[in-house]
């Protein structure tokens, strides 16, 4: 059983697959509380692996089943035995994740097709520094198809960005699958800032691919079409 927020069909809004349709498992709880979050999770249903699967079933047509939260990998247990049921099925998992809980990853990396990490900068969680844990849970991450996010705000700093730069550079020079699997860094304006971040965000993508990494300036499509 697992604390599970909401099953629902609808299109990704953030990262490489904005515009995707996806079922979206959102499981109950986080173990951060960013400064930005727009997820408030107040209620939850215990559901079983099969109660879960039996509804993600209900639905048709979308391109891959996201692992979402909250943080997913918090409830691993439950997490390893959907994704090695929803592969049996033929199904696509997708992992949205706040890159800090890399030992839950290395777990389930086997069943897990993408991952959409975030990078949790330390503006945006009072200070704290987890670039060692997004270093470790990346080195792992890069086993599959993996690309990386960081949510940029008023207070984001350059130096975060090229710290996160580095973490990057340093894992994929030592990827033995770098030529399949370039890490792209997505740069997400904070809303509603976004009129107010124009700036930055263009200096910052600059910052990026001055050194060698590819990133995009990518805002939330669902807040943009008011969808969920």
């Amino acid at each position: 059983m697992a604390k599970i927020a909401e099953i629902f069909k609808s299109i990704q809004g953030e990262g490489l697959y904005q515009g995707q349709e996806q079922v979206f498992v959102r499981l109950f709880g986080c173990n951060l509380r960013c400064s930005y979050c727009d997820t408030t999770l107040e209620f939850y249903q215990e559901k079983s692996i099969a109660q879960v699967i039996a509804q993600i079933q209900s639905y048709d047509n979308y391109h891959s089943v996201s692992l979402t939260g909250g943080e997913p990998l918090l409830q691993i247990d439950f997490l390893a035995e959907l994704a090695k049921g929803l592969k049996k099925l033929g199904k696509k998992v997708y992992l949205e994740t706040n890159g800090i809980l890399y030992d839950n990853l290395e777990r389930i990396i086997d069943d897990i097709d993408i991952i959409a990490m975030d990078f949790k900068l330390p503006s945006a969680v009072g200070g704290v520094d987890f670039w060692d844990e997004h270093r470790r849970f990346l080195e792992i991450a890069m086993e599959k198809e993996v690309f990386v996010k960081a949510v940029i705000g008023i207070d984001t700093s350059k130096d975060e960005i090229l710290q996160a730069i580095n973490i990057i550079k340093n894992i994929v020079g030592a990827s033995l699958v770098y030529a399949r699997n370039k890490i792209q860094f997505i740069l997400q304006p904070q809303n509603p800032y976004e009129d107010l971040l124009q700036g930055k965000l263009v200096d910052f993508q600059q910052v990026c691919n001055s050194r060698g990494i590819e990133a995009k300036i990518l805002p939330q499509l669902h807040k943009i079409l008011n969808i969920k």
